[in-house]
């Protein structure tokens, strides 16, 4: 599926739009964010931390330097930017994220992770160059990625 997002509000109503589903999701599939610096996968995670309960207590920020932001939402939300290891494997706490079942996990960088260690259950989004605005192919990879991909093709024509 392709989408424009022709400005940062309109990457925000994104992100606010996945939480949703995310939130009513038993094993939510993990969202992994591929994109050149600015692209908006930052402002995707900050719509979508910020509209769940317990945002007033999370402060969305990019987490090169820490690799993580753990984000006391419901349901939580593990929040990992890979920029700093390519070509390193990073440590355990990712994929124990993967394994979760309760929480939302968020890759920023994921071209910096071996696709042979990716989730098999994932909502990929890989922002592309645009003239204007901001163009994104969402890929689902998985039974529940799909489902949420195809439930939400209406709400996604409102953007």
């Amino acid at each position: 599926m392709e989408l424009h997002l022709k400005d940062t509000d309109a990457t925000l109503k994104l992100g606010r739009i996945l939480a949703k589903k995310l939130a009513e999701t038993p094993n939510p599939p993990a969202l992994l964010l591929q994109g050149e610096l600015g692209s908006g996968k930052t402002t995707l995670v900050r719509g979508l931390v910020e509209s769940l309960p317990g945002a007033a207590m999370a402060e969305v920020s990019s987490p090169s330097f820490n690799i993580f932001n753990l984000y006391p939402t419901t349901p939580p939300v593990a929040h990992f930017d890979l920029y700093r290891l390519e070509g390193m494997e990073p440590d355990d706490a990712l994929f124990e994220c993967f394994e979760d079942d309760e929480a939302v996990t968020v890759v920023e960088w994921v071209q910096f992770l071996d696709r042979r260690l990716w989730p098999g259950d994932a909502l990929f989004l890989e922002w592309k160059p645009s003239e204007t605005g901001r163009s994104l192919a969402l890929h689902a990879m998985g039974e529940a990625a799909n489902g949420i991909l195809h439930s939400l093709t209406p709400e996604f024509n409102k953007i």
